[in-house]
């Protein structure tokens, strides 16, 4: 071979290790730049030419090889131009169309196919996954380790939630994404020494960035974020620890096989964040749906009167309570089995449906990674038995199920819920989860899913006064992060000023928001399936235009649009069901919220119901008519809030 041929070949091989690409979204604005820098995989991402991720790695290290070094771009990418639309009613917005440009950049090594990195752009979000090839002989694989990255820019803050330590919390049940946001933190930390949760948010830059993941099936793990000290985040894998350690931390897939997506949602303001579908665009049902599930509201007794009084009596009353209200459904909660018993659940489902309401009942995941002692126990961790029970259930008209206590996020977990949710969709059951992992666009994947908790919910107002005093705080930063990217079955809307069975003053814990608070989290909350802490008590204790109010709330949207607000300290935005507007804000500041706010979707001229406290939270509603420039000047006390409709 001459000199030349021996040059020419190694520059072809220096540019290939070199190489980049870009891809931009339809508008243009955002940009993401994929290179392979002396063998390493690394991409990053600009919005208006503004730098929002810096240059990150990518790349897999799996026991058929690593996929994270060594790796040569492929020159001409394919490109795709994505256009598709959907409905959806359990999501933020009933009618999607997604418009992307999706890049496929294919990696060698040794000059063997190795992996494809799949970039979707849209405008405000991108989102990529990978596509592992066969090696040689190998047609499986384990993914070791995930080198993806995400580098933030100088002066970033964060708004993360830690992870906890495995089998810890209540009867060893955790990790359930049930800890505390640090807000506007520094980047450089790791939460507790264990990462941090998804969703996570970013201020970057003036703007926002939003990190999580979509598509997680029975086929992978669930993930988390680890952070560094220079402000690089990564992927990381569920922890040995967590299901009692059982099952792998490091998942397997088949050869050629793919991840899930990796999500970011980035804007200039908070908008694009609140309002993304990202989750659902990258993600198709998996299975038909039996039946037409039905998205409902409904009351539970546990929330106010705990686990002595799932009886017959109350839950009878509590069916009677959801009618008088106008609600398809009651949640019975744990102990059901042994409290109520077979029989009686059967009589109150007969019973219920004479009113138009349906029953969901509460079982434990349990198995071999809890120690919760509630029961039903033994019946959602084997697939015959829990068959045999959802017939039973299918047979006296059972309308769902809450699930609770997982406790993990290894590909085995995810496998179970998978289960789960295929076989009730076969007996026409809706499922929720709870002390549960955060849902990863199952909304569309499973047309029976209903919610999951996945975050610091009601129960924890009840438990604790601290819960309580920060009740304010803590709502006003879901919006941006949890409920974001999934519907968050938090349980609330509490009109009883005292967390107990008859609302006795001093009594347990008390409740520092107002009345108009709770309906505004009504609408701030999103989940197709709402069980509120309202008791039958609030019929004639509480104001009458607050339970009028939460008789006629929707819990499915066709439209949402934030309006403003920042996370931790109050957020105003509007949801839409059908041609009626519903604008609602709260504030968790130590002042009086005072803004002017544009409602460009309401007419002018027209007279519509404004909900407002005074400071000392007293609400109540006044008609008012609004402007021809359409503004209104809000003003929210403290743990105080304001809901207008049309």
């Amino acid at each position: 071979m001459n000199l030349k041929k021996i040059i020419f070949l190694c520059l072809v091989s220096f540019l290939k290790l070199n190489a980049q690409s870009v891809v931009k979204s339809p508008d243009g604005k955002l940009a993401v730049s994929v290179s392979a820098d002396n063998g390493m995989p690394q991409y990053s991402v600009t919005y208006n030419e503004k730098t929002f991720i810096e240059k990150s790695p990518l790349g897999l290290k799996t026991n058929a090889g690593d996929f994270s070094s060594g790796l040569a771009l492929e020159a001409n990418g394919v490109q795709n131009k994505i256009d598709e639309s959907y409905q959806l009613r359990n999501i933020k917005k009933s009618n999607v169309h997604y418009t992307a440009n999706e890049a496929v950049f294919s990696f060698t090594k040794e000059g063997r196919p190795a992996l494809d990195v799949i970039f979707r752009v849209s405008n405000n979000n991108l989102a990529f996954k990978y596509k592992v090839y066969p090696q040689k002989e190998t047609f499986s694989c384990v993914v070791q380790e995930e080198a993806s990255g995400f580098l933030m820019p100088k002066g970033t803050t964060t708004f993360l939630c830690p992870q906890s330590n495995p089998m810890t919390g209540y009867a060893r049940t955790a990790p359930s994404y049930e800890t505390s946001y640090a807000l506007d933190d520094a980047v450089g930390k790791n939460g507790w020494g264990n990462g941090y949760t998804f969703p996570c948010l970013f201020k970057v830059n003036g703007g926002w960035v939003l990190i999580s993941e979509t598509g997680v099936d029975g086929g992978y793990c669930a993930s988390r974020l680890i952070g560094y000290e220079n402000g690089l985040y990564s992927i990381g894998f569920p922890m040995p620890g967590e299901n009692n350690g059982n099952g792998t931390s490091a998942p397997g897939i088949p050869l050629p096989g793919e991840t899930p997506w990796r999500t970011i949602t980035i804007g200039e303001t908070l908008a694009p964040i609140v309002e993304t579908t990202i989750p659902f665009d990258l993600v198709k049902p998996k299975y038909e749906a039996s039946k037409e599930y039905q998205y409902t509201k409904g009351t539970w007794s546990w929330i106010i009167k705990m686990d002595s009084n799932t009886t017959f009596p109350v839950q009878k009353e509590y069916i009677d309570f959801s009618a008088a209200m106008g609600y398809e459904t009651i949640l019975i909660d744990a102990l059901w089995d042994v409290q109520i018993g077979r029989d009686k659940i059967a009589e109150l489902a007969t019973y219920g449906a004479q009113k138009g309401v349906g029953l969901y009942l509460w079982y434990n995941s349990n198995g071999y990674w809890n120690d919760a002692p509630q029961g039903p126990r033994g019946l959602m961790d084997n697939a015959a038995i829990r068959r045999k029970e959802m017939a039973w259930m299918k047979s006296i008209g059972i309308k769902g199920i809450k699930v609770d206590f997982f406790g993990g996020d290894k590909q085995v977990t995810m496998k179970l819920y998978e289960d789960i949710l295929t076989d009730a969709n076969e007996f026409g059951i809706m499922v929720i989860f709870h002390g549960c992992t955060l849902p990863r666009g199952w909304e569309r994947m499973y047309p029976n899913y209903a919610s999951s908790e996945a975050v610091l919910a009601s129960e924890n107002l009840h438990f604790g006064q601290q819960s309580c005093d920060n009740e304010a705080v803590n709502a006003a930063t879901h919006t941006f992060i949890r409920n974001a990217v999934g519907s968050m079955d938090f349980g609330g809307s509490a009109l009883n000023k005292f967390y107990n069975s008859d609302n006795i003053p001093n009594k347990g814990s008390k409740r520092m928001t107002s009345d108009v608070f709770a309906l505004a989290t009504s609408v701030l909350f999103q989940s197709g399936v709402q069980h509120f802490a309202l008791a039958p008590n609030n019929l004639h204790d509480a104001p009458d235009w607050a339970i009028k109010f939460m008789k006629e709330v929707p819990t499915v949207w066709d439209e949402v649009r934030f309006l403003d607000g920042y996370p931790g300290r109050y957020v105003l935005l509007a949801r839409r069901k059908g041609v009626k507007w519903y604008i609602a804000g709260i504030n968790a500041e130590n002042k009086i919220l005072k803004i002017k706010v544009k409602l460009e979707m309401l007419n002018s001229g027209a007279t519509v119901n404004y909900y407002a406290d005074d400071d000392q939270l007293n609400g109540k509603v006044i008609s008012l008519k609004m402007s021809k420039s359409k503004e209104v000047e809000i003003k929210i006390p403290k743990n105080g809030g304001i809901v207008i409709t049309n």
